[in-house]
């Protein structure tokens, strides 16, 4: 079997008839029929395009799972995956959740007549206290976002089994170049490929991975109702950016240990929270399921003031909402990204108007330290 790092550039491959190295962009909305009742296997785009097809087939194959389909977004992704539950089900989510995953679930779902619990899924007691009989899913974030916490995915998967609950394991911050969730037991995997996947911060993507083919068979009939697929042309992009996947996490997963250690020892930072750190308690945990840490950091500063100040006062680092690309972003959860979720839940997690996280690039990471360093220099 191949290598990662070779499955990334070349995996499930198939040779176009001109001998392209690159996969084709089949820019075409519908295709033609050979005949009465007969197809190419390709009819209309939003069921399926060569260029979608050979995307989707190098990351089942990155994820070791049956079939992957691509959307037009991370959060298409996240609603498709949830109309597979019915009126009256039950979810049990992370409690540390992406901001827009949560509001899916408590705008959307919820008026739908599917009630969502949080917890700490990291606590497998509290995950088998918190099920049900009506629960039929259960999401995790791991790293979580923007706390960093982590779920034992085997475990979670070990209780789940032969209950009738899915598992569905956000993959986004380490990607299957560092997690494969379904080799843990998870039913399917989530990601944004807006963000690792694509890397170059210049278009929208989602992905769902199946680990069977039931489920990847439901899964396909809600995208094709639903029809939000993505794109010929983000697929090209999206496929392009899977290339350099393994070189852009080993460099900017390198780059966030250091910078990380660097945060520990500055004294206007009061808590650094990255799971590659010895101090930080999941750090065992994630050495047995990742191959790697990813390049994710949030930390805490000293005041409100402090964190405004490093905001505004970065130069080579950019204040942007996102994270996963080349270029290095800081981000205030607060205002952005989990802007949405109730301020009481918000404090309770720790999401305060001090912390900050940092989506580490692929610059020398002497260069992003000096930025930050810099601009607390700003706050003296």
């Amino acid at each position: 079997m191949m290598k990662l790092d070779t499955l990334c550039v070349q995996g499930a491959r198939r040779r176009d008839v001109t001998g392209a190295v690159t996969t084709p962009i089949y820019q075409s909305s519908t295709f033609a029929h050979p005949g009465v009742g007969q197809s190419t296997g390709y009819d209309y785009s939003r069921s399926q395009n060569p260029t979608r097809e050979q995307l989707e087939r190098k990351l089942a194959a990155l994820e070791g799972g049956f079939g992957a389909l691509a959307f037009s977004s991370g959060m298409s992704a996240v609603g498709a995956l949830a109309e597979l539950m019915r009126p009256g089900d039950r979810i049990i989510a992370s409690e540390d959740l992406y901001g827009g995953t949560s509001r899916l679930f408590e705008h959307i779902m919820r008026k739908n007549g599917v009630e969502t619990g949080y917890i700490d899924t990291g606590d497998i007691a509290a995950l088998s206290a918190a099920l049900r009989p009506e629960t039929r899913l259960v999401f995790v974030e791991t790293p979580t976002n923007p706390m960093m916490r982590v779920t034992d995915i085997r475990a979670t998967a070990e209780l789940l089994r032969g209950r009738g609950v899915l598992l569905a394991v956000d993959n986004t911050f380490l990607t299957p170049y560092y997690c494969r969730p379904i080799e843990l037991g998870a039913d399917i995997v989530i990601h944004s490929g807006t963000k690792y996947l694509g890397g170059h911060n210049d278009t929208l993507a989602g992905f769902l991975v199946a680990a069977s083919a039931e489920t990847d068979e439901k899964l396909r009939f809600i995208q094709k109702t639903t029809g939000a697929c993505l794109a010929p042309f983000d697929c090209f992009l999206i496929e392009r950016g899977l290339k350099t996947l393994a070189l852009r996490m080993d460099k900017s997963s390198a780059s966030a240990l250091k910078i990380a250690r660097r945060l520990e020892k500055h004294p206007r930072v009061k808590a650094v929270y990255y799971a590659g750190l010895e101090t930080h308690y999941g750090y065992e945990l994630s050495r047995r399921q990742a191959d790697g840490f990813g390049s994710m950091i949030s930390f805490e500063v000293d005041s409100p003031e402090t964190a405004r100040a490093v905001l505004e006062g970065v130069r080579l680092v950019m204040y942007a909402e996102s994270l996963g690309g080349v270029e290095s972003l800081i981000t205030y959860p607060l205002l952005q990204t989990h802007a949405d979720v109730p301020e009481e839940k918000r404090l309770a997690l720790g999401i305060t108007d001090k912390l900050l996280r940092l989506s580490v690039g692929i610059e020398n990471p002497d260069d992003i330290i000096a930025d930050i360093e810099n601009a607390f220099g700003s706050t003296e």
